[in-house]
């Protein structure tokens, strides 16, 4: 199933802002988010997971509303941030498997 797009400074579960590698594409005038972004809490690289081998921006997937992370460097102190997810992204554009 399709679902919206994350992008630059959208958030995670965890209160952080995406930091988006990509500096190129744009959705809805914000950086689409890839694969290996990491987040302003340091770390926290995100994980791609319906756009795998199907949306690529420069070679790696695009990243989609409740996408999963890795831990980010305020994991110590317990959940979420030791799994962050996308909770914020484009309101009209997405991208994914199927309908």
């Amino acid at each position: 199933m399709s679902r919206f797009i994350h992008r630059d400074t959208d958030l995670r579960v965890c209160g952080a802002h995406t930091v988006a590698q990509c500096s190129d594409v744009r959705v809805n005038s914000l950086f689409i988010s890839i694969q290996d972004d990491p987040n302003d809490h340091q770390n926290g690289q995100l994980i791609a997971s319906d756009t795998v081998g199907k949306v690529l921006v420069n070679g790696k997937p695009v990243i989609l509303l409740g996408d999963h992370a890795k831990p980010d460097d305020l994991c110590p102190s317990g959940e979420p941030h030791c799994d962050p997810y996308t909770v914020q992204a484009s309101g009209d554009v997405k991208a994914g498997g199927g309908s």
